[in-house]
């Protein structure tokens, strides 16, 4: 909802309905309940984006009632900005509803020149989140992320720099990503061993790539932490985008490092498939996707990007029919 100042300009008053859809799901054994979609600010935040359309798609995030907002200390381009725009939009519209919000970063991949700006150390961590906190204009963040394993600094190091980032009022609780089950139980003992509020591991996850599954989800559920996925559509191949064949301004078409036309070309049948499945279902392939996500006890939230409010608002619709027929998870298990 939007209204005008005495000055003219354009000031946010969020809707007084936002909590009345959304579904909300317990993270782990934690206090915490997440939106079952998030919205991650990985691209279409950055510097080399519009400004005001960021703006427009956070408001219209949280008039829908999603809380959580995920950010990394390299989102962008350039690293660093999507940090910084966020700050920007949460000084104008989001100050007074600060303690409604679910805030995140991480730090873990490369960041700044040197043998300081990567990885896992705690001089990397710790000097990481501070940058972090001002680049958003806040003093602490609700969960602070490593964001991959470190195979070369030990473990020990890295958590306990998570413990004690907690300690000093820095963040509420703490998470990991991409890490494998091995490495997901020892961080876990470790931390449950501090006190730590380990809470989330954050997951690469969709119909298309299913690692998870092979003792990642147990071992969460074992120690009481829930799962946050992202990249459910598999980078746009769980959407109807290529079903008529590859747009020349799709990722696919520019080849990117994450999505090629060749990667397309070879799911396209299996595409074709599940989106006939999603269409009996009453869905858009991307809306069954998401639900297909949220299946799971141990998915906390799913983690989606929004270019748009429209794309935005489409996506979150999956909230709709989260319910599956065994015979319908049957027909999507034979497409794969």
């Amino acid at each position: 909802m939007q209204i005008n100042d005495k000055s003219g300009a354009t000031e946010y008053l969020a809707s007084a309905n936002r909590y009345d859809t959304m579904t909300y799901k317990r993270t782990g054994d934690s206090g915490v309940l997440l939106p079952a979609i998030s919205l991650g600010l990985w691209h279409n935040f950055g510097f080399v984006d519009n400004l005001q359309n960021a703006r427009e798609v956070l408001r219209c995030a949280f008039d829908l009632g999603i809380t959580h907002f995920d950010l990394a200390n390299n989102y962008g381009p350039p690293y660093g900005s999507a940090e910084e725009n966020f700050g920007t939009i949460l000084k104008r519209d989001f100050k007074s509803y600060r303690d409604e919000l679910f805030i995140a970063t991480k730090a873990g991949f490369d960041m700044w020149p040197g043998p300081y700006g990567n990885w896992g150390s705690r001089k990397y961590l710790m000097a990481s989140l501070d940058q972090s906190l001002k680049r958003m204009g806040l003093d602490y963040v609700d969960v602070f992320y490593h964001h991959r394993p470190d195979p070369d600094t030990p473990l020990e190091e890295t958590m306990g720099a998570l413990t004690d980032i907690v300690r000093q009022g820095k963040a509420l609780y703490v998470a990991i990503s991409n890490y494998n089950p091995e490495d997901t139980q020892k961080a876990a003992e470790l931390l449950k061993a501090s006190n730590t509020p380990f809470i989330l591991h954050q997951a690469r996850y969709s119909m298309f790539d299913r690692w998870i599954e092979d003792g990642l989800l147990e071992t969460l559920e074992h120690h009481g932490v829930g799962c946050i996925t992202f990249s459910p559509l598999a980078q746009g191949m769980l959407t109807d985008k290529y079903l008529n064949g590859i747009p020349k301004d799709s990722r696919a078409a520019k080849n990117m490092t994450y999505l090629n036309s060749e990667t397309v070309q070879s799911n396209l049948k299996k595409i074709k498939k599940l989106n006939e499945i999603a269409q009996n279902r009453g869905q858009k392939l991307s809306q069954m996707a998401i639900a297909w996500i949220l299946r799971h006890r141990q998915v906390a939230s799913v983690l989606i990007g929004a270019s748009s409010t429209s794309q935005l608002k489409e996506n979150v619709k999956a909230l709709d029919n989260l319910s599956f027929s065994d015979a319908e998870l049957k027909a999507i298990t034979n497409a794969l």
